[in-house]
């Protein structure tokens, strides 16, 4: 039996699960996100449910407009090119700063990250490879040691998660694993003109995918999908008995 979570961990909850329903493309751009709905889903307050809403508007993931109504947020083709202009700009400094520092268990862990990226391919389950993709990118801005940007480029790549759900096109399954390797591998070289060299040839890439014309997107009721991702991020001492997992994305 799983110990009871206080409201401060439910409310933590809501904000991963509705975070990574969005980030894998399982709630559709322009979701509304009702408050009372929310709170029922993951037994919390309102003013609990506002304070997570106002933690995914701060990284712009979500509307807050007049009344406080929520939806998911939806990026302009000129903001999603700003954006990436700025994710070119930061990374450079990022990878040197990573070359620097380098050491075996930064290996170790983008190494077990790339793995886990290539597995959920191997099973189907692109929504998680979508959202592990950009997740090696905040573990690298990780390892730089300073807080500064390691925050930037998090929420940067999260902006561009969500702007790859609304310009995305689709490509080829191992193509992020294939980009993510090169790099990893660069980085042991401890010579940072390489691996910024394949950095930068892999948002390329990542941007060539993602310009383009907006795509129309089908998914699951709110509902559903909220209470699918509150599942998978729960322990397994306190997820109820497993079923069938219906698909998100």
């Amino acid at each position: 039996m799983g110990t009871a979570l206080t409201p401060a961990s439910k409310a933590d909850l809501a904000y991963r699960a509705i975070r990574r329903a969005i980030i894998e493309q399982a709630l559709g751009l322009g979701t509304k996100l009702p408050e009372d709905q929310i709170g029922t889903q993951f037994g919390v307050s309102r003013t609990l449910v506002r304070t997570v809403l106002d933690r995914l508007a701060s990284e712009a993931l979500v509307d807050i407009g007049n009344k406080r109504s929520a939806t998911v947020s939806r990026p302009s083709l000129d903001e999603a090119r700003r954006v990436f202009g700025v994710r070119r700009a930061l990374k450079p400094e990022a990878v040197r700063s990573v070359v620097e520092r380098w050491q075996p268990a930064m290996d170790a862990e983008l190494e077990g990250h790339v793995r886990e990226e290539h597995d959920a391919r191997q099973r189907g389950e692109f929504a998680a490879s979508i959202r592990l993709a950009g997740e090696f990118h905040v573990r690298l801005a990780g390892m730089t040691g300073t807080a500064l940007p390691e925050r930037y480029p998090s929420d940067v790549v999260t902006r561009c998660s969500l702007i790859l759900a609304v310009y995305g096109r689709p490509h080829s399954p191992d193509c992020a694993c294939n980009e993510h390797r090169g790099p990893t591998a660069a980085l042991r070289q401890r010579d940072a003109d390489r691996p910024v060299r394949l950095m930068a040839e892999h948002l390329d890439g990542i941007e060539s995918r993602a310009l383009i014309a907006e795509l129309p997107r089908e998914g699951l009721s709110l509902g559903d999908v909220l209470s699918c991702c509150r599942k998978s991020l729960l322990p397994p001492a306190t997820s109820p008995t497993p079923t069938t997992r219906r698909r998100i994305a």
